[in-house]
């Protein structure tokens, strides 16, 4: 069975084209720039596992429709590895970022799916409408397919309500369906299941926070199983400080910008989304540069650096307490699977909870199935890469076969 993974972001879209048995990866790809004068376009095939032929297009892309039309095109025409007809395509799954208080779990996609992640729009104004357009031209070219929709909110929907309600009129929950969603679920979920594997423990028996740290980062409390807790609130632009978004702050902090500089809301919401976090402390927002700069030193960089890994360390205590036992630390994402002083600098001093860090094994966590704790240790820790189109495929595979 072959599945198609489509994410549509705010101006790219990424494909990959999976066979199910064996979980194989046969063709992958992304469109990027969408909407600006040129678009970018480059897709691979695989053939027995291996790299096949890469394709990189350069062509004006106007809209998500024209860029799904690229992608099945490119899927088609090239031959090796992919599809030479649409109707060997089972199932398409698609990342919606948005699901609010709609959906908990992976959804066959109809029309009343469809309004309802329109519904979703105001929560998630730059990605949802892109997903759902998604939606719509994978509907028109795959008419046999059932078309899934996997949701970014979906796994924290299991977040009880003293940990996702804002201390807020209660009116605004009601009506405008303020409270705390979390996001980038499809990602801790592929890596919590990873974790119990490694562990020789049933999911459903595990506790865990799964660190999933890059441009944009979260961090997750899972109980058994389940999210318990998540650092992203109705946005993702709390709780850790990231790439170019700041996390918690006091929201007197942003009043106070409005009213001493002046902007709109609109000017303030680039700022909080494009201007802040490590790229408003010292101007990179890129951790291998900032690491290199703070080698070098620059003291903002050190201070970026020094920032990050203090919240990342706040919300790994806080979780630790709710949890009150604790399986594994698991990192993942970019800086997560790829920065061992910054894992190392999370790790610092965990020894009296359990946790202690062994620095070869972090420096290589390959050679030790990504574990990176010392022989012995009772918590351990991981490096788990994460695969959220794997994780959407299997989702699909599951809504598929329970209606078969």
């Amino acid at each position: 069975m072959k599945i198609l993974v489509v994410n549509c972001g705010s101006s790219s879209l990424k494909y990959q084209l999976l066979e199910m048995q064996g979980e194989h990866l046969l063709a992958s790809g992304i469109v990027e720039r969408i909407g600006e004068h040129t678009g970018k376009i480059i897709h691979k095939d695989r053939v027995h596992g291996q790299d096949g032929q890469q394709i990189k297009l350069e062509k004006p892309i106007a809209d998500h429709r024209i860029a799904m039309h690229e992608a099945v095109r490119l899927l088609m025409e090239t031959g090796a590895g992919a599809v030479f007809n649409p109707t060997e395509v089972a199932a398409v799954g698609h990342r919606v970022v948005h699901g609010g208080n709609f959906f908990h779990e992976p959804t066959h996609v109809d029309l009343t799916v469809m309004v309802a992640i329109e519904k979703m729009i105001a929560l998630a104004p730059l990605h949802n409408p892109a997903n759902l357009m998604g939606i719509e031209v994978a509907r028109e070219l795959f008419p046999h397919a059932p078309q899934v929709a996997v949701f970014d909110t979906a796994f924290h929907q299991t977040i009880p309500g003293f940990a996702y309600h804002y201390a807020l009129p209660w009116s605004y929950y009601e009506k405008l369906g303020i409270r705390r969603y979390g996001f980038q679920g499809t990602s801790h979920r592929y890596v919590a299941r990873e974790a119990a594997i490694l562990l020789g423990k049933p999911l459903e028996t595990v506790n865990l926070i799964t660190a999933h740290l890059g441009s944009g980062a979260s961090l997750c409390a899972i109980e058994q199983g389940i999210s318990v807790d998540t650092s992203m609130g109705m946005t993702p632009l709390g709780g850790l400080i990231m790439g170019t978004r700041g996390g918690d702050m006091d929201p007197g902090v942003i009043l106070h910008i409005s009213d001493r500089k002046g902007m709109s809301l609109h000017q303030l919401d680039a700022v909080l989304q494009k201007k802040s976090g490590l790229k408003g402390i010292c101007g990179m927002n890129d951790l291998r540069d900032i690491h290199a700069a703070a080698d070098n030193g620059d003291a903002r960089a050190r201070l970026a650096i020094d920032m990050f890994v203090y919240r990342c360390r706040q919300y790994i205590g806080a979780y630790f307490l709710q949890l009150g036992r604790l399986d594994a630390l698991v990192f993942t994402a970019g800086v997560g699977e790829n920065d061992p002083a910054i894992r190392e600098a999370c790790c610092r001093g965990m020894a009296t909870v359990g946790l202690t860090l062994d620095p070869s094994r972090n420096r290589d966590p390959e050679k030790h199935r990504g574990e990176i704790t010392a022989a012995g240790s009772p918590v351990k820790a991981y490096v788990i890469p994460t695969n959220e189109e794997l994780e959407i495929a299997r989702q699909t595979l599951e809504v598929v076969k329970g209606e078969g």
